[in-house]
């Protein structure tokens, strides 16, 4: 006889029962964790740049930078003692003076003339490779480099927009995600649903729970062809088409699943990024994700949608070099497909992940808070991976 039979505690009213009573005690107390830590008054501030990494940003040597300020030729704050630190709107301030009125682009790299929205979708068919970090990563250093960046939260978990210091428990109301403007009726603007951060050239479409509507509705709409103007795969694309003259770069935080929200972003794209993990049963879920995918998006393109893209790669996330097994991994996926996994895995690091348990990444977290070996270590690999994305970007846009 099995043994859970009769007994109270597994019934199906009781497990129902305690699910629902630990779900709202868990949200109660992270709601008040939140309101503590990050009150709805609080707002994320980046910090204070040294010369070093401002002249990095900017693409200049930092001795270059430093013979501007002492010629009085970079108007500044005045620095309040110590080394001489840089807000990032200063930083913004000196690339526009040393791009000039007839600047190319040197300093100022915001596209120009025939050169397209890029819009990268970021997406893995599993969760825990480093989908979000990587995400959230990638559109900062954008947004710090200079390219005007949204960034968009697909993931009804809304890791992303916490992060960026959106809180959606607390901030984020109905219609203020995506699915406001690409839900069946009574769609929003685009422009009414884009916010502003803490770092102005990056802009965030929040996430939320009711994104999921989403996927609910598409099939009904798709079974009742009532009110559906377009088709669920064209519907992202028509809303960044809308305010796409404001940005240069796009970035997309997709769900961990193949949906609708994950198709429709796929056929929005100009390029993918599908991040991995560096062990077998990572890999042989990327290869059926791989194989869903490339069916699902065979009856989009029959459908009309679009599937051409300037670039596709994979990059390998949560990477350990010292990880034998990891290494014989990476070698195999280059050796499957060549130069479309990128050269510079993203590591794991400790700095990493302690900078995201206070909802900070690398390029937010002081470097005292860590030893400076592992700090660094973290960030020179952050800065190769996203490096070699910005590169993809100017080669799309055929900038040398």
């Amino acid at each position: 006889m099995n043994s859970r039979i009769g007994a109270s505690v597994d019934t199906l009213g009781d497990l129902r029962s305690l699910i629902n009573a630990d779900a709202a005690e868990l949200s109660a107390r992270l709601q008040a964790h939140q309101l503590k830590t990050f009150p709805p008054i609080a707002q994320k501030t980046l910090r204070r740049l040294t010369s070093g990494e401002a002249a990095k940003l900017i693409g200049i040597h930092e001795g270059y930078l430093r013979q501007l300020l002492s010629e009085g030729k970079i108007p500044l704050t005045p620095n309040k003692g110590g080394r001489r630190t840089f807000s990032i709107e200063e930083v913004n301030d000196i690339r526009a003076l040393l791009e000039g009125d007839k600047g190319r682009g040197k300093y100022v790299p915001v596209r120009r003339g025939k050169e397209h929205l890029q819009i990268i979708s970021v997406m893995n068919f599993k969760g825990g490779s480093g989908k979000t970090t990587t995400s959230a990563h990638l559109a900062q250093y954008l947004a710090l480099k200079g390219y005007r960046t949204l960034a968009i939260d697909l993931d009804a978990q809304a890791s992303l927009s916490a992060l960026f210091g959106s809180q959606p428990e607390v901030d984020v109301a109905e219609g203020d995600t995506l699915y406001g403007a690409i839900r069946y009726n009574q769609r929003r603007e685009m422009a009414e649903i884009v916010r502003g951060t803490y770092i102005p050239n990056l802009h965030l479409v929040p996430g939320h729970l009711e994104l999921m509507e989403f996927e609910h509705e598409t099939p009904k709409a798709l079974v009742e062809r009532t009110e559906m103007s377009s088709m669920f795969f064209s519907r992202i694309d028509e809303a960044l088409a809308s305010v796409a003259d404001l940005y240069d770069i796009v970035v997309i935080d997709c769900p961990p699943q193949l949906g609708f929200l994950t198709l429709s972003a796929l056929c929005a794209a100009t390029a993918v990024l599908i991040t991995v993990h560096p062990q077998m049963l990572d890999v042989m879920s990327m290869s059926q994700f791989l194989t869903m995918t490339g069916n699902l998006l065979d009856v989009v393109a029959n459908a009309g949608g679009t599937t051409d893209y300037d670039w596709m790669r994979y990059l390998v996330t949560r990477y350990e070099p010292s990880d034998g097994p990891q290494q014989q991994m990476f070698g195999f996926m280059r050796s499957i497909f060549g130069n479309r996994v990128l050269e510079n895995p993203m590591l794991k690091s400790t700095a990493i992940a302690d900078a995201g348990l206070t909802k900070q990444t690398l390029y937010e977290v002081e470097r005292h808070q860590f030893t400076r070996g592992t700090y660094d270590r973290a960030l020179e690999a952050v800065d190769a991976v996203n490096g070699e994305i910005e590169a993809l970007v100017r080669q799309a846009w055929q900038r040398t």
